[in-house]
């Protein structure tokens, strides 16, 4: 969703410890960044997001009852407008993979930095994915079905997108943003201008019905566009 100059983004933040939930609470409030709820599991935070509309969910991965995945997979399909980050110890967590391709905008580490954390809700609130790609096509090359380990409850991307529907250059560009490149890296690449890589990541998203650079990278890699291993850039991704 598009942010307004001024607007204060709106969160959820879903863990099971209240003390990570109070940290990142007075963090993000302390920046201008509204809390208006938490949950312990993700039964509650799927309540919580149908009541208050958030625009972001902190939501952590393992939790009781429901887990993060689960419940990011229920706030997505029934507020597709939320952005929902997860929420991890671990940077190669096979469920963080599943909930990329699931349409979550990114993940982080608990032991994110204040910075940071308010970054990320920013950027993802103004419909950005938070990944670099380069970390997203880690987490896809260890989990990407293509490799033979599938995530758990992930359903590949791959099953209900035809990328006959992609011009060749469209394709071109999935391919390299498969492997890591930014628009300005890309554009460099293909020499063309930024305005002109924009428009074609646009559409490639429209045509595929990819919310963001994330689920891209994941497609690139399930359906062969780009093979487990092939070099990638390390440049984070635009803003």
């Amino acid at each position: 969703m598009t942010t307004p100059t001024g607007h204060a983004p709106r969160v959820v933040i879903a863990d099971d410890q209240e003390l990570v939930r109070t940290g990142f609470r007075l963090i993000l409030t302390a920046r201008d960044i509204k809390v208006v709820g938490e949950a312990a599991d993700g039964a509650e935070a799927v309540r919580a997001v149908r009541r208050l509309r958030p625009d972001v969910v902190l939501m952590d991965i393992r939790m009781p009852n429901t887990d993060g995945l689960e419940a990011a997979r229920q706030i997505l399909a029934q507020v597709p407008d939320c952005r929902v980050i997860m929420l991890t110890t671990f940077d190669l967590d096979s469920y963080v993979y599943a909930a990329l391709a699931a349409g979550a905008s990114g993940f982080l580490l608990k032991d994110v930095t204040p910075a940071h954390l308010a970054a990320a809700v920013r950027l993802v609130d103004t419909g950005d994915a938070l990944l670099a790609p380069s970390i997203t096509r880690r987490l896809v090359e260890r989990y990407a079905s293509t490799t033979g380990r599938t995530a758990p409850g992930s359903a590949p991307l791959a099953v209900h997108r035809d990328l006959a529907v992609l011009t060749p250059r469209e394709r071109e560009v999935l391919t390299l943003m498969g492997k890591g490149l930014s628009n300005t890296e890309l554009a460099q690449e293909l020499t063309l201008s930024e305005a002109t890589v924009k428009t074609h990541v646009a559409r490639i998203f429209a045509k595929l019905a990819l919310r963001d650079r994330a689920q891209a990278v994941v497609l690139a890699y399930e359906t062969g566009l780009v093979a487990p291993g092939a070099s990638a850039q390390s440049a984070e991704l635009d803003c």
